[in-house]
């Protein structure tokens, strides 16, 4: 099918499109806030710009459109008949991207959430935000334990350092006695 738009209005309608609050974010933000979870938007400090992200539980959210970010199984990913390359091209640049930066966030210590545009329609919201909540809980379990653990080695490392001080600190006193106690041949 021919595109029905002059460029102008084509661009214009593209224009339109925007990257950060869309429908689907916000009525995830939405029903996240209800449940009582709070958040940060679009911060710009993570890699990728996280769409939601929840510092107390470590976890950070992305909400996919199904076309930009190829949800396959999906019937609103479909790749356009006219120009089929550019826009395979395009969303295998968009999948890549998406696997990278959901690396550097696993690597700083994040737990990554994927929800796609189609689980936040209204038949399926409860059942998606159900599931978001759950990992969510899950990912904050994770991370207090993975802060215990972390706080416990750190114990275990400073009393090691110290010990460690003390040995020294007697050593040298040894040796200072021992330097003292000897004179000097004549």
């Amino acid at each position: 099918m021919a595109d029905t738009m002059t460029p102008s209005q084509r661009h214009d309608c593209m224009a339109a499109i925007h990257s950060s609050s869309t429908k689907p974010e916000i009525r995830l933000r939405k029903s996240l806030w209800a449940l009582g979870f709070r958040f940060r938007i679009n911060d710009k400090r993570l890699p990728g710009k996280p769409d939601i992200v929840l510092p107390k539980y470590r976890t950070a959210i992305f909400v996919h459109g199904c076309f930009w970010h190829g949800h396959s199984g999906c019937d609103k990913y479909r790749i356009p008949k006219t120009n089929s390359d550019f826009w395979t091209n395009k969303i295998e640049r968009n999948k890549a991207r998406d696997q990278e930066v959901w690396r550097r966030l696993e690597a700083q210590g994040w737990f990554v959430l994927v929800v796609w545009e189609c689980e936040l329609k209204k038949k399926v919201l409860p059942d998606t935000v159900s599931r978001v909540s759950n990992n969510i809980k899950e990912n904050g379990v994770l991370f207090s334990q993975f802060r215990e653990y972390r706080r416990k080695v750190s114990e275990v490392y400073r009393k090691e350092i110290a010990s460690k001080k003390r040995m020294e600190s007697k050593l040298l006193d040894e040796i200072k006695g021992m330097k003292s106690s000897c004179s000097p041949l004549k």
